[in-house]
């Protein structure tokens, strides 16, 4: 199917009779005086459509048809009324989860479960996957329909982190992940390309851009040839199952690698300039909840690992893993909910503020778990018990300014640590209030660390691996009304990074540009390489457009 014909198939046509009752409905959703979810639910109910209610959706979609075509006054306010889920985008950047197809693995983890319709480690019924195989796991399709719907509940998509899960990335062929890439750019685009290159070329000027690209993979798949050829696909973040720092459990789990391969895998693509994610696996088979606390510590005193974010996924004993069976012989026990709330809470505490804990918990169904916790809103349940004990976590994600508007603070902060091949500056931006506005990763790589990725163009070059500015998405080209997109603060941090790199000895500085950020780059005076975008360090400082960020 063409590109128009599956939106022209996918477009709601509105009736008149539906456009009077939508009218009536956006008019009594203005008019109230405080918005809470009960009171859309009864609107909903008192102005209903032929043969039921308008989901959520179509009401948003509607909203937006009617201020373009003159109808109605856009009103932002009236917009996050009609929100389903404002905080999908309150990061900065909306999120598109896309699932690869089935296929092999390489590992043959005991807790891995196996389930033939789905992308190894995935479960039929989890939401993403069952999105993905609704669309046949085809990436324009699911790319768009989840565009689609974020947009119809209310969510900017100008700007776009493409998540692509499913398995063991660098297992699949090489010519299904370019053509995956490129149709789920094609997605964005709204055109169809004829190549990987003509798909990035046209994203880069595309109204919904593309300003990250995630991969999945394992430790002993990454080499120097695998870090070029993730660049040259446009990924910019790594997903790396380490599960464990220790060797003895990763081999009683069969992970199939050493803690030593997820350590040079990790300083090949610090040193290449991507940003890095680690999965870390509690209660294990062999792991303890005391184990556990001193395999945590290990990922922040271990040069050769200290990610820049991490997902938690405690161990959920499902029926299609092999580890069932030492479960039955008595060999292995989940841990209680206490035990578990316990150790997360004081990994929490434990993690150092150049972190985000994206996940502490995975969205598995009950229905698969055999035994063990099954607490599904964990995050929540370990917020209150820190509060209650007068703790704090000062992960990222609990120091995001989100959709606040607030006075940030001129000075920006530096925090500095070592690697394992080189030196990691966490510049950041808060607010008064302590919050994180945005911040920027910069790295000063040695020699050597650079050299094993054989990407000349970063010789001799700082490197920029993350800017990210927080707030609810703006759309490219309007204001942010005092929120901290389009507030300067991007430049800010970039002009602090630059004259880091140069106080550093560094005469280059360079950036892994996600394909959607590339223009932004180039008007702060970064010129295009091969697979990076560099910007020499000869003069001083300049913004030749003047332009916020």
């Amino acid at each position: 199917m063409r590109t128009a014909e599956w939106y022209a198939k996918h477009e709601w046509a509105v009736t008149p009779e539906e456009e009077t009752q939508l009218l009536q409905l956006i008019a009594a959703v203005a008019a109230l005086r405080v918005a809470r979810s009960a009171d859309l639910a009864r609107l909903l109910r008192r102005y209903p459509r032929m043969g039921g209610q308008f989901s959520k959706d179509q009401l948003v979609s509607a909203y937006r048809h009617f201020c373009e075509v003159g109808k109605l006054r856009f009103d932002p306010e009236v917009l996050r009324r009609l929100q389903m889920k404002p905080t999908r985008t309150v990061s900065g950047v909306a999120t598109v989860t896309v699932l690869t197809k089935p296929f092999p693995c390489p590992g043959e983890c005991v807790f891995c479960p196996t389930d033939v319709r789905m992308p190894k480690s995935y479960l039929h019924d989890e939401p993403g996957a069952i999105r993905a195989e609704y669309h046949g796991f085809d990436p324009f399709y699911t790319t768009h329909s989840r565009l689609r719907a974020l947009r119809n509940i209310g969510h900017a998509t100008d700007k776009i982190e493409l998540l692509i899960l499913g398995g063991t990335w660098s297992y699949y062929p090489a010519d299904y992940q370019a053509w995956f890439v490129q149709r789920c750019l094609d997605a964005m685009n709204g055109v169809e390309s004829t190549t990987l290159e003509e798909a990035q070329h046209l994203n880069e000027t595309a109204v919904q851009r593309n300003v990250g690209l995630v991969i999945e993979t394992r430790p002993d798949y990454i080499d120097a040839a695998e870090v070029r050829r993730l660049r040259r696909l446009g990924v910019t973040k790594v997903q790396l199952g380490a599960q464990s720092c220790d060797d003895r459990i990763l081999e009683l789990n069969k992970r199939g690698h050493t803690i030593e391969q997820t350590r040079q895998a990790v300083k090949l693509l610090r040193a290449a300039g991507f940003k890095l994610q680690l999965h870390w696996m509690p209660n294990l088979l062999g792991a303890t909840p005391v184990s556990d606390r001193i395999d945590y510590q290990r990922l922040w005193s271990d040069t050769g690992l200290r990610p820049d974010e991490l997902k938690i996924y405690p161990n959920a004993l499902v029926r299609e893993a092999e580890l069932v069976q030492w479960y039955v012989r008595g060999e292995f026990t989940p841990y209680t909910d206490e035990e578990l709330i316990a150790l997360i809470a004081d990994c929490k505490v434990a993690t150092p503020e150049y972190v985000r804990l994206n996940r502490i918990i995975r969205d598995i169904p009950k229905d698969h778990i055999v035994a063990g916790s099954t607490v599904s809103n964990l995050r929540e349940v370990i917020k209150r018990q820190l509060a209650a004990e007068g703790r704090t976590c000062r992960c990222i994600r609990c120091r995001e300014v989100r959709g606040e508007s607030a006075q940030v603070m001129e000075a920006v902060t530096a925090l500095e640590y070592k690697t394992l091949g080189g030196r990691e500056v966490f510049l950041s931006s808060n607010t008064e209030a302590g919050k994180l506005a945005g911040f920027l990763r910069l790295s000063f790589p040695m020699a050597e660390a650079t050299a094993l990725t054989g990407i000349d163009e970063l010789r001799g070059a700082a490197l920029i691996r993350e800017v990210h500015v927080y707030g609810p998405v703006v759309e490219l080209g309007q204001a942010g009304r005092g929120k901290p997109q389009h507030s300067g603060l991007g430049v800010k941090l970039l002009r602090e990074a630059e004259g880091r790199a140069r106080a550093a000895g560094y005469d280059r500085l360079a950036v892994i540009s996600a394909i959607g950020t590339r223009p932004y780059y180039l008007k702060q005076g970064f010129e295009r390489g091969e697979l990076y975008l560099v910007k020499s360090l000869a003069s001083s400082w300049h913004n030749p457009t003047g332009e916020k960020s």
